[in-house]
């Protein structure tokens, strides 16, 4: 495991404890040697998490659409920054660039990296690990949810099995050195060619 995607917020949220684990997140993945790519900016847990990586010694790329380094969103000081045309581009260079993915607290935009990335695994465009960080149960309902999704059977339960939820990220970066991803629903998908379609929408 040499990188790990982190999907957060652009904002603190109101509670000491989302603060806290971003800042413990990057700790962490500094202290293991693994890289930390997320989305390149410097506001909120993004920034937080960041920062906390880098002064643990740590690697950090980020990868930002160029709207937001124009409006001065981009984090001035990572070991490297790609800046890339669109949102689209910038999930998939973070899904090429990572081994896995964690979803610590965050909003909408949170939700669709880390949703985008689970449903890539389940088609076999990738067979990387992904997890939610439930710190202080910010995801229970969420993860409630999915599992009604498998319930009335439109998730196989499979791959609500094969998603990571803990609420510490020292558990998280063990399971995902010993995962064994689910079958995908239909074996895999040539990559390039899925990719190259789907930036063209």
């Amino acid at each position: 495991m040499k990188s790990i995607a982190i999907f957060c917020g652009s904002a603190l949220g109101n509670k000491p404890a989302y603060l806290q684990v971003a800042e413990k997140v990057g700790r962490h993945l500094a202290a293991q040697g693994i890289t930390l790519v997320y989305g390149g900016g410097r506001s909120g847990l993004m920034g937080v998490v960041a920062d906390s990586a880098l002064r643990a010694g740590g690697q950090v790329i980020g990868v930002i659409p160029k709207v937001l380094v124009d409006k001065e969103l981009a984090h001035p000081d990572l070991t490297e920054l790609h800046v890339v045309e669109n949102m689209q581009q910038r999930k998939t260079k973070m899904s090429e660039l990572s081994d896995g993915f964690v979803a610590i607290p965050g909003g909408a935009g949170t939700l669709e990296e880390i949703f985008e990335q689970w449903t890539w695994a389940q088609l076999g465009i990738h067979l990387k690990p992904c997890a939610f960080l439930n710190v202080d149960g910010f995801y229970d309902d969420l993860l409630n949810f999915l599992k009604t999704t498998a319930e009335k059977g439109f998730t196989h339960p499979r791959f609500i099995e094969g998603l990571i939820a803990e609420d510490n990220i020292e558990t998280i970066v063990e399971k995902f050195q010993h995962f064994t991803a689910p079958e995908p629903k239909w074996g895999m998908v040539e990559r390039t060619a899925f990719i190259a379609d789907l930036e063209q929408d």
